[in-house]
């Protein structure tokens, strides 16, 4: 059998299926009668064993001239270079690379110290298996508490950091440092007068020793519900009905001042707190709007009143200046002559008197000579 390799080929040559030697490039013949065969591969990258053992594939000189070998401690895995150029992580444990055209090298990268994992250079992330790192990420305005099997060991700010978790078990606890809202809602709750009210509470707050929080209270949004909770029940059960009400706008600054005494006990700062609604029962709500319809009603017919007299005392001013002055009296019974004109059709005059006289009649001019025969009579 003839056998033709090219430059970047070699074959091992196989009698009886054992390893014999390598052909490189060039015209081979190989004696199939005597047992003999060849097995082509090639000479770049990862060496193809052809499922021969590599120790003994390293055993033959030519072999070993042409190839190198990387065996990676347990606790450890490779960055693979070729040529100077990055190629991959290695994360297995025996590797062999041809050596003929290409020249690799490897950096090894111990997983044994968690922090060491900060000098890796970020763009070997994408190829390392996530089975042998913990990544944290902290955004603005947060801490994450770092622990190594469990126990603390110091707090991260804002940033993306990752550790090795090969020898330890890595986990971070991430708390939010701004000011966040806990909204409580539909708080039934007796008055001073046994008067059911509903109320719906805000308040603010922000944590001040989240490692303190940590180690002291679980669930601390559900402790701060709690205590919450329990300080607006205390602030209203003192309190009557009409003093809740007629208190609303300030019983926010109330309750604020009440949640600040014990927020030490909770690691956290009380910035704002408040009422949003109060909710009355069906009943009450009944009574109240019937007390502010009369109210009103009140305050109306109180208006009607006040109105009425100013009216009518401006009348008597009027009577008064025109029984004073006839003159005044005249002009006024012009000017509604004139208005009584402006709505009339159609007015018939005889030659009587003159025209002024005549629609001055029509008016009434016999009141005006009753009027003036009234002022002689008094004056004799």
């Amino acid at each position: 059998m003839k056998l033709i390799l090219n430059e970047n080929q070699c074959a091992y040559l196989m009698k009886d299926g054992v390893f014999q030697k390598l052909l490189f490039a060039g015209k081979h013949r190989i004696n199939t009668l005597l047992g003999y065969t060849a097995k082509a591969v090639e000479l770049s990258g990862e060496v193809n064993t052809c499922g021969i053992p590599a120790d003994v594939l390293m055993a033959n000189a030519e072999f070993a001239a042409s190839t190198v070998r990387l065996q990676i401690p347990d606790d450890c895995i490779a960055v693979h270079s070729t040529d100077g150029m990055f190629s991959g992580v290695l994360t297995g444990k025996d590797y062999l690379f041809w050596n003929v055209h290409e020249k690799h090298t490897f950096q090894l990268l111990s997983l044994q110290n968690p922090e060491d994992a900060a000098s890796v250079p970020a763009y070997l992330w994408r190829f390392i298996p996530a089975r042998l790192y913990h990544k944290a990420e902290v955004g603005s305005g947060e801490t994450a508490l770092l622990y190594f099997d469990n126990q603390y060991q110091r707090s991260l700010s804002a940033g993306t950091y990752w550790f090795w978790s090969w020898s330890v078990t890595v986990t971070h606890k991430l708390y939010d440092l701004k000011i966040q809202q806990l909204e409580i809602g539909g708080q039934e709750i007796l008055t001073a007068d046994k008067v059911g009210v509903r109320l719906n509470l805000l308040c603010g707050y922000r944590i001040t020793d989240p490692v303190e929080l940590s180690v002291r209270i679980q669930n601390h949004r559900e402790q701060l519900y709690s205590y919450v909770q329990l300080a607006a029940r205390a602030l209203v059960g003192r309190l009557s009905l009409d003093e809740l009400l007629a208190r609303k706008d300030t019983l926010g600054t109330e309750l604020l001042k009440l949640l600040q005494v014990g927020q030490d006990a909770f690691c956290v700062e009380f910035s704002s707190a408040g009422i949003k609604d109060i909710i009355l029962p069906g009943e009450i709500r009944e009574i109240m709007n019937t007390v502010l319809v009369a109210e009103k009603n009140a305050q109306a017919n109180v208006i009607t009143r006040r109105e009425e007299v100013a009216s009518t005392r401006s009348l008597l001013n009027t009577a008064r200046l025109m029984d004073e002055n006839h003159t005044l009296y005249r002009l006024k019974e012009l000017e509604y002559l004139e208005k009584v004109c402006d709505r009339v059709g159609n007015i018939s005059l005889n030659g009587a008197g003159n025209v002024l006289e005549q629609l001055s009649g029509l008016l009434g001019a016999g009141k005006i000579s009753a009027h003036a025969s009234t002022q002689d009579g008094s004056g004799c």
